[in-house]
């Protein structure tokens, strides 16, 4: 129900789902010494040890200090699963490199994370939990392990509000939130105000854009796209979004 930005990558999702990780940092270290003062020393590796994770989650790693080198911190970085998985890189800072899968991540695996002789972790994947939703057809289909399990009615952006189209990865997941206009700047007696308490909040950006119950407008789910932004669901299907997605799993939107 808020207001976004026409255009966004996915890019820019993954870093600010980097920048929050999933859970406290919890890294297996196997040798602390530093590789040397190019690029750096290890701090914290996200998603941390043990997590069970989507599919389009991004791995991060922190430093303790601005790294020199970033092409050969780049170097010592190795993703595997049962074979080394190809991604791309990004900075936020001197200190924080994050690797995007390309594609996604195999679903149901164990992913291995090296950095150098430094450190090695290891997190899971879920079943890959990926949703599709469709502007023109005004539907939000899921499917879990490749195969279509529920195709929800579901309201998008109006015209003005539009959803950004792209592949987003879920960054959190609220199952109360209020929702307030004037944090998009749209003041409470203005006709397009609102403050709601809404439930089960599933945040695709930074900016705003969520999954999200909506009882106000089932009778458009399916045929209209009413919403500020966000995508609408019927309170019983956002209820078993919420309960099956996690955190880093993939929404695509588009028309």
């Amino acid at each position: 129900m808020r207001s976004v930005v026409r255009h966004l990558f996915l890019a820019v999702a993954i870093m600010a789902l980097a920048m929050v990780g999933s859970g406290a940092a919890n890294t297996m270290m196997i040798d602390r010494s530093p590789p040397g003062a190019d690029i750096g020393t290890v701090a914290s590796i996200t998603p941390s040890a043990g997590r069970t994770v989507g599919i389009a989650h991004p791995v991060t790693i922190r430093f303790d200090a601005d790294v020199a080198d970033r092409a050969a911190a780049e170097r010592a970085v190795s993703i595997t699963a049962d074979r080394p998985l190809p991604g791309t890189f990004a900075w936020a800072g001197d200190r924080q490199l994050t690797w995007s899968p390309t594609g996604y991540l195999p679903a149901n695996a164990t992913i291995g994370v090296r950095f150098g002789d430094q450190v090695r972790t290891e997190f899971a994947t879920n079943a890959g939990v990926v949703a599709d939703a469709d502007m023109s057809a005004h539907t939000f289909t899921v499917s879990i392990g490749g195969q279509v399990v529920r195709v929800m009615p579901a309201s998008m952006g109006k015209p003005g509000w539009e959803t950004p189209t792209g592949t987003f990865p879920v960054l959190e997941k609220f199952r109360h939130i209020v929702f307030d206009s004037r944090t998009i700047g749209i003041p409470l007696d203005s006709p397009e105000g609102y403050l709601i308490d809404g439930e089960y909040g599933v945040r695709l950006t930074w900016s705003g854009v969520f999954v999200h119950s909506a009882p106000w407008s089932v009778d458009s789910q399916g045929y209209a796209n009413v919403s500020h932004g966000c995508i609408n669901l019927a309170p019983g299907d956002a209820a078993w979004y919420y309960e099956n997605v996690g955190i880093g799993d993939p929404v695509t939107t588009h028309w």
